[in-house]
């Protein structure tokens, strides 16, 4: 067999190879009882899974941070969020994407929200590293800390101040449930708003004081609507602006009657990891 025509056949399996089964959330119903569960913030980084030997993302493409980041880490399962502040998901996406690291990842924290494949409940799961954590202190590895919930009024205070502070949302959680993968009931986002991902298939030029430049982007999303969004861009990005075929991620307040989305603002490009 030629072996230029083994590649093509090989190579979208090994992109692949390592993907995790890991959970997702949910988007949360303003009318469903979470009293007694858990809430925490929502970081707008990159999701990693670290196997135990290596950190891989969320669609399994492999992470190449550098060794001194990784030093110390549990031979155990660990999901989160890689992180530096609130704001700063270019950044932490360019950092992550380099296949040569650099030390810019010293700033970049490993936020676990969950202790994957462990017995008990979320916080026995979590309890599992922080024990872990004693043993072997780390300036890197940080768990998320998970607040009750009393009050529907204390979840929408919590989600005030997070995104009064710039913050992207909130995570609820059922803490009584075991360890499940895939698009859970018991694990929502909470948010001020609805976002999706679309991916661009048209970029329209400007008018008025964006002449020349990026007016807005046409996208497509995964269930075939197409939606127009002209606001949230920087002028750097009207400059240089998404390349056709890339993901973005939108914000959106509902759905028209016609399946239109509802002011759609660009929020950031979601990065294309490679091994």
């Amino acid at each position: 067999m030629n072996s230029k025509l083994l590649l093509i056949i090989i190579l979208p399996c090994l992109a692949f190879a390592n993907k995790p089964n890991l959970f997702l959330l949910k988007t949360y119903d303003k009318n469903l009882d979470v009293i007694d569960w858990v809430m925490s913030e929502k970081l707008d980084g990159i999701r990693g899974f670290w196997d135990g030997k290596e950190l891989v993302s969320r669609g399994g493409h492999a992470f190449n941070p550098p060794k001194f980041w990784t030093d110390g880490f549990p031979n155990f399962e660990i999901d989160g969020e890689l992180w530096t502040k609130r704001g700063d998901f270019e950044r932490i996406s360019s950092i992550v994407r380099q296949k040569t690291p650099d030390n810019r990842w010293e700033v970049v924290s490993f936020n676990i929200f969950e202790v994957p494949n462990q017995k008990g409940n979320l916080l026995e799961r979590l309890d599992v590293l922080r024990a872990y954590l004693k043993q072997h202190p780390s300036k890197i590895l940080k768990v998320i800390k998970q607040v009750p919930i009393k009050s529907k009024q204390q979840l929408n205070n919590f989600l005030a101040k997070v995104v009064d502070n710039k913050g992207e949302g909130v995570v609820v959680r059922n803490p009584k449930m075991p360890y499940q993968t895939g698009r859970l009931s018991n694990a929502l986002k909470v948010k001020r708003y609805r976002d999706e991902e679309c991916v661009v298939i048209e970029i329209l030029s400007g008018k008025g004081k964006y002449k020349g430049k990026m007016g807005s982007v046409k996208c497509k999303t995964k269930k075939g609507l197409i939606v127009k969004i002209g606001s949230g861009f920087a002028d750097v990005q009207r400059e240089h602006p998404p390349i056709i075929g890339s993901e973005i991620t939108f914000k959106y307040y509902g759905l028209t009657k016609n399946k239109k989305h509802k002011y759609p603002v660009f929020l950031k490009i979601r990065p294309k990891l490679t091994n």
